[in-house]
């Protein structure tokens, strides 16, 4: 986990509020009561009706993303896969445009490459849907696509922490809440499809928050929590809490770096890479032979090109532990436009994957 400044001006209670609550928000009828409780123990004085307005002021004013629930859409069903296109120059935005009309691209960014210079994310409820998109790409744009699904997953998600109170960003209330027992049912069934699609862009910002949205899906707050923590333990909820801008925070440098390490290292390399607390993803995926030959991915942020090419060099550094790398066995390619950012679209993907409440799969 990372402790910086940052560049936009935030009070100590923001500070504190943006540290302790990246992860671990109360999931109970009234959280904000408990939760001031908690930053209070933490020495930062704060009610219950300050904290839920300063949350409010964050989030109106851009330094969150949202507040809520981060769904991990992989575990909700469906699938989505990274994908690399070069894009002629003196075309780049025709393109751009064409691909950022298919819905089912969720993200689309412009990086430093001398040829696979644009990077999207497909999200399509199943696998089979994905070779139909890129070939529908393929012809729309005239480029070839170069698929890049997941292989393995060694991280994902990163708390960007400020200076100030809770600077360790470890305040955890998850417990807090009725007890659950997690599900080994595959899918989900169609009122969870209802929730997961109420809360994918945020929970409301209000006195409560879960109980809005039981009313939202005409469902038992009792349940919305109970659904929530649960979903929370069996990883289709990856954390609730306050989500970041990472840019608003001052972190304008995106670097993915890549790699392409031996085969045979790729499971002593991937948890070593992922426990360096500024790589906010970390997969294996796979190369691409002739055109790309690299089969790992670390994502790193920066508030400054120094910053970020210390970062990259501490991964370099992690990566030489294992193996000689040599300079034509890595590459890390910056951001430079955000074409698209949409987010995961949800309904489509949870639909295919409902089930009836006793387990059988249904066309609700």
């Amino acid at each position: 986990m990372d402790q910086v400044g940052t560049d936009v001006d935030l009070s100590t209670l923001e500070r504190a509020v943006v540290n302790a609550f990246q992860g671990g928000f109360p999931v109970t009828e009234r959280p904000w009561e408990p939760a001031a409780a908690a930053l209070s123990e933490r020495g930062v004085d704060v009610d219950a009706a300050e904290l839920l307005a300063t949350v409010r002021d964050l989030d109106e004013r851009g330094v969150l993303s949202r507040f809520g629930a981060l769904v991990n859409a992989e575990e909700i069903g469906g699938t989505a896969t990274l994908v690399a296109m070069h894009a002629p120059e003196e075309r780049y935005d025709e393109v751009a445009e064409t691909v950022n009309g298919f819905r089912e691209v969720a993200h689309n960014y412009e990086r430093e490459h001398p040829h696979l210079n644009m990077w999207f994310v497909v999200s399509v409820a199943s696998e089979d849907e994905v070779e139909r998109v890129l070939a529908d790409v393929e012809d729309a744009t005239g480029q070839e696509t170069y698929n890049l699904p997941k292989r393995e997953e060694f991280h994902v998600g990163a708390k960007f922490l400020l200076d100030g109170p809770v600077s360790d960003g470890d305040l955890d209330l998850s417990q807090l809440g009725p007890e659950v027992e997690p599900s080994e049912e595959r899918g989900i069934t169609a009122r969870e499809r209802d929730l997961v699609v109420e809360i994918q862009g945020g929970l409301p910002i209000t006195e409560t928050p879960y109980g809005d949205v039981a009313e939202a899906i005409d469902q038992p707050v009792e349940w919305v929590i109970g659904t929530i923590k649960r979903f929370n333990e069996e990883g289709k909820v990856r954390r609730v809490g306050v989500i970041p801008n990472h840019y608003a925070l001052g972190y304008s440098e995106n670097g993915m770096t890549v790699w392409d390490v031996p085969d045979e290292l790729l499971s002593e390399v991937g948890p070593a890479v992922a426990s360096l607390g500024f790589v906010t993803h970390c997969y294996h995926r796979p190369r691409h032979e002739g055109v790309w030959p690299y089969n790992f991915f670390a994502m790193t942020h920066g508030r400054d090109e120094a910053e970020s090419e210390h970062r990259i060099e501490q991964v370099r550094e992690t990566m030489a532990e294992f193996w000689d790398v040599d300079d034509d066995e890595w590459d890390s390619l910056f951001s430079t436009r955000i074409l698209k950012k949409t987010g995961i679209r949800l309904d489509e993907r949870a639909d295919a994957q409902v089930r009836s409440e006793d387990g059988e799969p249904t066309d609700a």
